[in-house]
């Protein structure tokens, strides 16, 4: 093996992105559209899909709090790379204060998320 190759952790963020872009594209769209459209009208489960009670027992089971987690997180970082990289392409200086402010924002999204989804409790 070549000692002079540099490990790098870029990797683990384009798998954080591309999940992010996928869960995006394919989930993305059907949340606009059963949380603005659908529920609203009361189609196809009633006035009371997304009433308070109904989302906080969902928020509070485990596996609704490890979805929604997981979609913040991938959609947050996505965003923020995204974002990022406009910023590249726009012309605007892309050095350290840009991509602690992207992915720092990421990072706190995901932390703040986390704290409200435990804070709610089991």
């Amino acid at each position: 093996m070549n000692a002079d190759l540099k490990r790098s952790r870029a990797p683990i963020f384009w798998v954080m992105f591309g999940g992010g872009g996928m869960l995006s594209a394919l989930l993305g769209t059907a949340l606009v559209f059963v949380t603005g459209i659908a529920a609203p009208l009361g189609w196809p489960f009633g006035d009371n899909l997304l009433s308070y009670q109904r989302m906080h027992a969902f928020a509070q089971h485990w596996a609704g709090k490890g979805l929604l987690f997981v979609l913040i997180w991938l959609f947050a970082y996505h965003a923020m790379h995204r974002i990022y990289h406009s910023l590249h392409d726009l012309g605007i200086p892309v050095g350290f204060v840009a991509k602690t402010v992207c992915y720092g924002g990421a990072f706190l999204i995901t932390v703040i998320a986390a704290y409200s989804l435990l804070s709610i409790g089991f």
